[in-house]
């Protein structure tokens, strides 16, 4: 009596077989990765041995630590225990290094090493891959053909528009004060900011704080798409007008070009030019530069001023003893309020708008003390990929907020 091959006795065992060796597979891959992760994790505890840290868990790392809005408590602790730098375990294999101190900023700051991807690359959906994001030779292409709009030339007149700007808002506190209602001063602020960077940077003609009736969003790909057409407009629209007849020559007449001009008339070094997609990368990246984080740093100036009263008292009597009754700041006013300027750097000094940046190490660094960390390794898989070259540059122990609720006495 014979067997046909297509029993279901002999299919169930070539299923079983194949399972078998599947599971097999799969074991010995895990056992694999995890001997990998293991080795990973002794090379990270050697080449880390001149940074103590407190204890950390073998697989969650310190993130237990910094749990239930500790965190700016817990850096405070760390800057006091570990000098000048201290790692910080993400997880078991993943672990980025904190600094705060000056010597060692300078150090990474004098290296050309890549921004870190895993943090920025948050912002990418946002304001697409210009300035702040690009890394290497296209960043360089890039600083060189906007060079120009950084002219203090360019700058001096801009002054009385941000002084226009400021009216508008300074307008709006009065009647909203009138209400004997605490102010979030953050909205407002960011609004002037963005009206300010618009007139400026892209000669805007009107005022943002007066015509805007958006609101936030409350979706992130809501928001970043209302962001894009807006920004897609503003492109646009001044494409069209130098496709004009006569425009395009009246704007090479100018004897400033604002920021857009320069953007759609600049060229590569091969003599092309940027992309739709590079055009809105930095218009996007200018508006949120420009904007977002000004706002956030007036608004904590702000609350450093109103935390301290003597000295917003002395800020204000050097301004009204230097403009008068009325009259509009220009540029060269600006070197002539020492006071209020240094009120200024130690508000950006305590609160700063950006409290750290990202450097993915390239080549191994040694610090003044010479302390020392490797090269980067880098693996295929983000779960095994390594941010031991990750360095974070902490410029101040604190995490900022968005915004403040504060009673504002008013500086003009």
């Amino acid at each position: 009596m014979s067997v046909s091959v297509l029993s279901p006795s002999r299919l169930l065992g070539g299923v079983s077989g194949i399972l078998q060796v599947t599971s097999l597979l799969i074991l010995l891959l895990l056992l694999i990765k995890a001997a990998q992760l293991y080795l990973h994790r002794q090379w990270l505890l050697k080449a880390l041995q001149q940074f103590p840290c407190p204890p950390s868990h073998w697989l969650f790392g310190h993130i237990q630590e910094f749990q239930h809005d500790q965190e700016l408590q817990r850096i405070q602790e760390r800057v006091k225990t570990f000098p000048s730098a201290c790692p910080y375990w993400i997880w078991g294999g993943k672990v980025r290094v904190q600094l705060y101190d000056p010597d060692y900023m300078k150090v990474i700051l004098g290296r050309s090493d890549p921004k870190s991807h895993g943090s920025y690359r948050f912002l990418a959906p946002w304001i697409g891959y210009g300035l702040l994001l690009l890394n290497g030779q296209t960043w360089f292409q890039h600083r060189r053909m906007l060079t120009p709009a950084f002219h203090y030339d360019i700058l001096k007149p801009y002054v009385g528009l941000m002084a226009d700007s400021v009216r508008v808002m300074l307008d709006k506190w009065e009647e909203l004060l009138g209400q004997d209602s605490p102010l979030e001063v953050f909205q407002h602020v960011s609004l002037m900011t963005l009206d300010t960077i618009m007139k400026c940077a892209f000669s805007h003609q009107g005022s943002i704080q007066v015509d805007s009736l958006t609101s936030a969003g409350s979706w992130t790909h809501r928001t970043c798409q209302l962001a894009h057409q807006h920004t897609d407009q503003v492109i646009q629209l001044r494409k069209a007008q130098l496709q004009k007849e006569g425009e395009l020559e009246k704007i090479k007449r100018k004897r400033h070009l604002d920021f857009l001009d320069i953007l759609l008339l600049a060229k590569m070094e091969n003599g092309s030019i940027l992309s739709d997609k590079d055009l809105r990368a930095e218009v996007d990246t200018f508006m949120f530069e420009g904007h977002d984080t000004t706002a956030s740093g007036i608004s904590w100036i702000l609350y450093a001023l109103a935390t301290h009263p003597k000295h917003q008292e002395r800020c204000r009597e050097e301004i009204h003893g230097l403009l008068g009754d009325g009259a509009s700041i220009t540029w060269n006013h600006l070197d002539q309020m020492p006071y209020t300027t240094m009120c200024i750097k130690e508000a950006l000094r305590l609160y700063p708008p950006v409290p750290g940046i990202g450097r993915e190490l390239s080549t191994p660094v040694t610090f003044p003390d010479g302390r020392s960390l490797p090269k980067g390794m880098k693996f295929p898989h983000p779960l095994t990929q390594s941010l031991h070259g990750d360095v974070w540059r902490v410029r101040n122990p604190c995490v900022l907020q968005s915004s403040v609720h504060l009673w504002v006495s008013l500086l003009f």
